[in-house]
């Protein structure tokens, strides 16, 4: 009998560490499709990564205090194929970006939509209405 239940958990065990399991979240559950904000500032950090990649931009809102946003992005692969890699956007780089905002009141984390370098005119993304 031990020796029968031992053999079943690990063909359970084999089944499930031999799966492919493909959970995502979903972007309208996390953030207003269709709401459209708009931040301009400094590249803080570009993390070029799976699942997701995360531009952090700072600026300062409309009483002069500093704010950082997480700009959620494409997966690096996704990135690369549109030809976007980890040099493309660097610290100090000034940027437009648009996106949807967070549902959670106050996160300031967008999805990103479109963005614009100004100083050499690069854009990435299409708007969206």
């Amino acid at each position: 009998m031990k020796r029968q239940l031992c053999l079943i958990l690990y063909a359970t065990l084999s089944l499930v560490a031999g799966a492919r399991v493909s959970a995502h979240h979903s972007f309208t559950a996390t953030y207003f499709d269709g709401k459209k904000t708009t931040i301009e500032g400094e590249v803080v950090q570009f993390q070029y990564r799976n699942p997701h990649s995360f531009l952090y931009v700072a600026m300062k809102d409309e009483k002069g205090e500093p704010q950082r946003w997480a700009i959620e992005w494409g997966a690096s692969g996704q990135l690369r194929n549109q030809n976007v890699t980890i040099d493309t956007v660097k610290p100090g780089d000034h940027v437009v970006v648009t996106g949807d905002p967070s549902r959670t009141p106050g996160e300031l984390k967008l999805r990103m939509r479109t963005i614009t370098r100004p100083s050499d005119g690069w854009k990435w993304g299409a708007e969206v209405d």
